[in-house]
């Protein structure tokens, strides 16, 4: 049976049926399909169909296509109250209509003005026959335009080959990224309803549907052929329940249109996963760095490397400070563990009580964490329960191996098996996994669970790369600055590494693999440079220009309770960039004025689901309440491009820092877009927060997201006028400033995307990280001309980027007309004394100039020149 096309019945606004506020259409209890908010009169057959039955008021309409699909059309919600007014069918019963003829004619301003809404669901009833293949939803769309594609469903009795007691039925995967972690989830939630096992096989390895791990270690991705197997009582139905929630796409079905999967997962993180995470490959254990010897690499590579003569290893900053001290390397020892056991039922006691111990403790820990904490730890759990896991300790256990070495075997077949994936999103979990590892060993030896990475006083890390969840795990207590590697200027870690104060160089290069453990060690980070071994003189140089910073620093903080004004006593707002309660204490202390930035996506990343309205509700008055009455800047969620979700049905992208993110994503999933409004909104006190749109790039984006912030607060009876602003972080916002402001009741410009956007560089790649800087005078430019466009319709301009954050460019950003400056709590107290120390003439003298550099690196010079 060929494909049925259905075409738009209306002109308008084309929606999934979530955005439809009725649960019976949005909780799909009629059936599945699309609605569209219309903006004409007239209902449209979709369709060749034969008429079942028009509603005696007049208000909805179900027809049937010739291969047997049934269609129900409802116009409004609540329209049935009116008894018939306004609508004027043009069809009866038992009719044979063809595409396009008029089925009902109403009166939308009539509707408009008594019913509830307009909007109105465009529905298969009869979902269990007919699959949607393809839907056209979040956009406008003209009658007689393709809307839904649907496909009869085959009976899976149909489909399936019996083999003695197994049955088997092979199907291609539709899920756009794939079979990740939230969709190998929800297939063992549903393998376990029923007696029969399950497998999944492909290319000759096969997994167990239970396990999410074993699942997700097949790596199967968007059009793999995969072959089902069950075995057991009910084999039929479980294989037709597996089958067609596998075929349902779970929410992440590719369209027709999404592009041929690629034979490697692409990787969209901007940090690459070569090395694993604290407590996890930095062991010892393959993937541990620093790598092999020269003399090792040798018989992969003919270059040997070595340092510098003089000892000075240049890398670009990413946190200006300078840190004196000695080399630590980011490796951790092996845990030693015996094979043999003391007895397979004492063994496997002691195993069962490990798990249950870290369970315990997760679960503990979960209770009060936020944000990226509280996922990780959730992910941890639903690891630490997979069957495939703890069936393999138990097997090793019996054949007479320990406890502690039969869960190190299970864990590091399962974690090799997804990083032999490819899929950097896998390659993550098996880190967690190692983690798991070290964890559960720890308890079984009877040791304090809460390990804790810890280094001599005065180490400077180094290390290949870091993610966010390294720095997190290490002491930073004893840790004074660090060095990777690769990376790059704008990226987390380096933004994370100037939250927390340390002073670090990115892009080193692979010389830094050269240095070993406890060679002294100078980093003048705010000159981009690594000094390796020195000599006394450059030692007692050091020392100087070090004591001179603890005592800049010791100075700002006790005055950091000021209002932050230039020496000609001009407003500048201090504000701080969070991420989490923990971070707005640290920025009161620091004598932060407001938050400039919250950074939303940390409570939708590293789960498998949206977090409630509740659920970010309470992070978001958690963290208002800790600011203590200061201003709450929430910027909307920003993900995407190098920060994907697993349960976002977003495709794979050639080049995602171009395609489906920031507020693209949310205007794309519109209700996940109205919980976080209505979360925001319901912040007390009333006021307190602004709203900040990231990666706005025309005017009708900002109305978009206006016209849907209004629909939040009328729906919860929020009255209180909020400040909608945008962030400036693509060349069109930048040049339309004057127009975005037109609308906008502020500007901040987030100088991170702004720059890799204006460069052309992108952020995430080592081979472009030196030339990266938001000094650039094309930036400035840029920025100059935000300030001008702002103006124009009194709208203040802040920077909420990495430039902030940077005592050099400062005064450069108060010339060229930014008022507000939100910067990592740590630095608040430098910031603010760095414009005390500033007149605004001065200071736009200083920016006129630095437009007229050629360069970032002649900008800098400039700039560490300059005396206010």
């Amino acid at each position: 049976m060929n494909p049925i096309i259905l075409t738009s019945p209306l002109q308008g606004w084309a929606s999934s049926l979530e955005a439809v506020p009725d649960p019976v259409f949005a909780e799909r209890m009629m059936g599945d399909g699309i609605a569209v908010d219309p903006t004409g009169n007239c209902l449209h057959a979709p369709c060749d169909a034969v008429v079942l039955s028009v509603h005696a008021s007049g208000h909805a309409i179900t027809l049937r296509t010739p291969e047997g699909a049934e269609i129900l059309m409802h116009i409004g919600l609540d329209t049935v109250a009116l008894g018939g007014r306004g609508f004027t069918p043009c069809v009866a019963e038992g009719a044979s209509v063809q595409r396009l003829d008029p089925l009902i004619r109403f009166d939308l301003d009539l509707l408009v003005c008594e019913a509830r809404a307009v909007i109105t669901p465009v529905i298969v009833t009869n979902p269990e026959r007919f699959t949607i293949v393809r839907r056209e939803t979040d956009k406008l769309v003209g009658v007689g335009e393709a809307m839904m594609t649907l496909e009869p469903r085959v009976d899976a009795a149909d489909m399936a080959v019996v083999e003695g007691d197994t049955v088997r039925r092979t199907i291609v995967v539709p899920l756009v990224h794939g079979i990740h972690a939230r969709p190998a989830a929800r297939i063992g939630e549903t393998a376990r309803k029923f007696a029969s096992e399950v497998k999944i096989s492909k290319d000759e390895r096969d997994g167990n549907v239970r396990s999410p791990v074993a699942l997700m270690a097949l790596g199967l991705k968007l059009g793999d052929e995969i072959t089902l197997a069950a075995t057991g009582p009910d084999a039929a139905d479980a294989l037709a329940a597996i089958g067609d929630l596998i075929l349902g796409g779970m929410g992440e079905k590719a369209g027709s249109g999404a592009p041929t999967p690629p034979t490697a997962a692409p990787s969209t993180s901007v940090f690459p996963r070569e090395g694993g995470g604290p407590g996890t490959t930095n062991d010892g254990a393959a993937g541990s760095w620093p790598p092999a010897s020269a003399g090792e690499r040798g018989a992969a590579s003919a270059k040997v490397l070595t340092l510098p003569a003089d000892g000075r290893l240049p890398g670009v900053t990413a946190s200006p400070g300078i840190a004196i001290g000695q080399a630590g390397l980011f490796r951790l020892a092996e845990i030693a563990v015996t094979r043999e056991g003391s007895g397979a039922t004492a063994e496997r006691t002691a195993l069962d009580a490990a798990l249950a111990t870290v369970t315990d403790r997760l679960a503990t820990k979960s209770a009060t964490a936020i944000g990226a904490e509280r996922a990780i730890l959730t992910a941890h759990t639903a690891l630490l329960d997979d069957p495939t896991l703890t069936d393999a300790a138990h097997a090793a256990i019996a054949q007479g191996d320990s406890a502690a070495y039969a869960w190190r075997t299970a864990i590091r077949a399962q974690a090799d098996a997804l990083k032999a994936t490819g899929d950097a999103r896998l390659a993550e979990r098996a880190d967690d996994m190692l983690d798991l590892e070290r964890q559960v060993l720890r308890a079984l030896a009877g040791e304090d669970l809460d390990e804790r990475l810890t280094f001599p006083p005065g180490t400077i890390l180094l290390a290949d790369d870091l993610l966010p969840s390294h720095l997190l795990g290490l002491d930073t207590a004893s840790i004074v600055g660090f060095c990777v590697e690769r990376g790059g200027p704008t990226s987390h870690v380096a933004i994370l590494a100037a939250t927390i104060g340390l002073p670090a160089l990115v892009a080193v290069g692979p010389a830094l693999a050269e240095i070993t453990a406890g060679t002294p060690l100078i980093l003048d980070a705010g000159a981009g440079l690594l000094h390796v071994a020195p000599d006394a003189e450059t030692q007692a140089t050091a020392q100087t220009a070090f004591d001179a910073q603890t005592e800049r620093r010791r100075a700002a903080l006790a005055n950091a309770a000021r209002e932050c004004r230039t020496q000609d006593g001009v407003r500048i707002e201090a504000f701080a960039n969070l991420g989490s309660a923990d971070d707005a204490d640290a920025a009161v202390r620091n004598g932060a004025e407001g938050c400039g930035l919250l950074r939303t996506e940390f409570l939708f990343l590293e789960r498998d689901s949206a977090p409630s309205v509740d659920e970010q509700t309470a992070d978001y008055q958690r963290i208002a309440d800790t600011l203590d009455g200061r201003p709450l800047i929430v910027r909307l969620l920003d993900i995407g491009g190098d920060k994907p979700a697993p349960y976002l049905p977003i495709a794979a992208e050639e080049n995602p820092a171009l395609g489906l993110r920031g507020i693209r994503v949310g205007l794309a999933h519109p209700e996940m877009l109205d919980a976080q409004l209505r979360a925001i909104l319901t912040v007390r006190p009333a006021g307190q927060c602004r709203i900040m749109v990231p990666m706005i790039a025309s005017l009708a984006e900002l109305r978009a997201v206006r016209a849907a912030l209004d629909a939040a607060a009328a729906a919860i009876g929020h009255t209180e006028h909020v400040a909608l602003g945008i962030m400036i972080e693509t060349p069109a916002a930048a040049i339309t400033a004057d127009l975005l402001a037109s609308e906008a009741d502020f500007l901040s410009i987030g100088t991170n995307d702004l720059t890799q956007y204006a460069l052309a560089m992108d952020r995430g790649n080592p081979a472009v990280a030196s030339d990266l800087d938001g000094l650039h005078p094309a930036v400035l430019r840029l920025i100059a001309r935000t300030c001008e466009g702002g103006a124009v319709h009194g709208k203040w301009t802040g920077v909420c980027g990495g430039l902030a954050s940077d005592p050099l460019a400062v005064p450069i950003l108060i010339g060229l007309g930014v008022t507000e400056l939100s910067s990592a709590p740590a630095l608040v107290p430098e910031i603010k004394a760095v414009v005390a120390t500033l007149t605004i003439d001065a200071c736009r003298a200083h920016a006129a100039a630095a437009m007229n550099c050629i360069s970032a690196a002649d900008v800098r010079t400039l700039a560490r020149s300059f005396r206010p």
